[in-house]
């Protein structure tokens, strides 16, 4: 018999006694996946301000006896086009010492079964950092491919004249 820590796993929704695991794991990501160092103060506000307002999204966790090991929140973007709701997976980590052990996995099958019990999800979304080929090949090894799109931004809201 196989010996796999999915057994031992638990999906749940993150409620505000994570914050704090929520917080640090997101600081972590930002350091880790594009060695970015967050404002705490911010970083804080954002997690509770999604905590706080569900029409904002959700955070699913994974957690083995008692510990958060993992974590994904997921947005909302309508689709004129489509006529229905892309579901953005966003703040995704799983901590260093229980990755590779199907964690990330459970997470997004979690996401897409919430996604395919609701009217008029057409589909899930992801963004990752360009260079990133460990992630890429991940998220492929669960079914998500190329977009065919590049995210442009612009942070300083400032109109082009």
């Amino acid at each position: 018999m196989k010996n796999s820590i999915e057994n031992v796993v638990t999906i749940r929704e993150a409620t505000t006694s994570d914050i704090e695991t929520l917080i640090e794991y997101n600081y972590r990501l930002a350091a880790e996946t594009e060695g970015k160092e967050l404002d705490q103060k911010t970083l804080r506000a954002g997690v509770e301000g999604l905590l706080t307002d569900p029409s904002r999204g959700k955070y699913l966790v994974a957690e083995i006896s008692g510990r958060v090991v993992g974590q994904v929140m997921f947005t909302r973007e309508w689709s004129d086009w489509r006529n229905g709701e892309f579901w953005w997976l966003q703040s995704v980590y799983v901590a260093r010492d229980v990755r590779r052990q199907g964690i990330l996995k459970q997470l997004y099958q979690a996401v897409a079964k919430r996604a395919q019990e609701q009217t008029g999800v057409v589909g899930i979304r992801l963004y990752v950092e360009l260079e990133n080929r460990v992630a890429q090949t991940t998220y492929e090894r669960l079914g998500m491919r190329e977009a065919g799109y590049s995210v442009m931004e612009m942070l300083e809201l400032k109109v082009a004249e």
